[in-house]
């Protein structure tokens, strides 16, 4: 059987010493080695299927290599799982792997989880939420730099940094795209007030209006909840029985189901999407906004954007502060990991608008 490749071989390959290549494979080469011989080690570590050995660099540099990632129900739900695949994607890149708990949005379970993955020596935690809303951080994740994706911290003081998508500018550009077809007769059929996304979409909805000098006609602003059924309904008291002159010309969901949920009902009343009604979704949901008839113009949430964006403010963290990681909370460097942590702040990762064929023109006359 062929020998396994050794840190040497690489080194005398690339014509370099064996630090040389501990040092840039183990993240540390610039500043220490020449750009050229870094790659020259590369090359070599890529020609020989060489990887440093995570164990022995465990034990050199008293970290794990491994990030622990705790969702309410990312991994058993249809919904958000991009966000997990964005930050794992980030960690394989840097060496890293990842380990993911589930609590089945079971929140008795949350410092239980924090606890096992904290048992497995992680270097730091991530915890990913389907839909935005508040946390209620566990108390146990101050013991390791810590971040949450989709999410963001309950407490007044906000002590866990968060990645979040900018929904209300996701609102706001949604409402402009449609305005720029020239439409002005715009309901908005949102979901409830019980996660603040459908608040902030709507916030976003009423600045494009204020921004374009027009007023919100608030009949047609309706909160009708996140549901197929329940975009239908909501449609069908906006349109059934009203005559086109009154009706709006367009109807803005606060996600992809609820726009279906508008189409259906525009068929059942015989009305053609677009060219009758422009739909516009949200979410940009996968196998159901691009496979709609006709395909959905939407906004897609940045679930991957999202992931890699906080894995990697994660990763820069555990490597400004090594060895963080504390059974009481508290540091050797005299700074626990919260409060490293406070210093970041929330950051918002844009929507992107997704221009299909169920919003067009205003129609004529109008």
């Amino acid at each position: 059987m062929n020998r396994k490749a050794t840190a040497l071989d690489v080194a005398k390959l690339a014509g370099v010493s064996r630090s040389a290549v501990s040092l840039v494979l183990n993240g540390r080469g610039n500043g220490n080695v020449a750009s050229s011989s870094q790659q020259r080690i590369r090359d070599a570590a890529a020609a020989l299927n060489y990887s440093p050995n995570r164990i022995a660099l465990s034990l050199r540099n008293q970290q794990s290599g491994v990030i622990g990632i705790v969702s309410d129900q990312v991994v058993t739900s249809p919904f958000d799982g991009n966000i997990i695949a964005g930050a794992d994607a980030v960690a394989r890149s840097q060496g890293f792997v990842t380990l993911v708990m589930d609590t089945e949005s079971d929140i008795t379970r949350d410092e239980s989880a924090v606890e096992t993955l904290l048992d497995r020596q992680v270097d730091a935690l991530m915890y990913v939420t389907v839909g935005l809303r508040p946390l209620h951080v566990p108390q146990n994740m101050a013991r390791v730099p810590s971040i949450l994706a989709n999410c963001f911290d309950d407490r007044p003081d906000a002590g866990v940094p968060a990645v979040i998508p900018d929904e209300v500018r996701g609102g706001r550009e949604a409402t402009e795209h449609l305005m720029s077809l020239g439409h002005r007769d715009i309901a908005f059929l949102a979901g409830d007030s019980l996660t603040p996304a459908a608040p902030r979409r709507i916030d976003g909805y009423r600045t494009a209006f204020a921004a374009a000098g027009l007023p919100v006609d608030e009949d047609r602003v309706r909160q009708v909840g996140w549901d197929t059924d329940t975009g239908f309904h909501g449609a069908m008291k906006l349109l059934d029985g009203v005559q086109p002159g009154n009706r709006p010309t367009a109807i803005l969901c606060a996600n992809d189901r609820l726009a279906i949920g508008v189409v259906l009902a525009c068929y059942r009343l015989g009305l053609d999407v677009p060219q009758d009604v422009s739909v516009m979704g949200y979410d940009d949901e996968f196998r159901i906004a691009s496979t709609m008839v006709p395909a959905l113009t939407t906004m897609a949430l940045p679930l991957r954007e999202m992931g890699a964006e906080a894995m990697t403010a994660l990763l820069a963290e555990v490597a400004a502060s090594p060895n963080e990681r504390h059974d009481d909370g508290a540091s050797t460097s005299g700074v626990n990991a919260a409060e490293v942590a406070s210093s970041a702040a929330t950051s918002m990762v844009r929507c992107q608008l997704v221009v299909r064929n169920s919003t067009g023109p205003v129609p004529a006359g109008r």
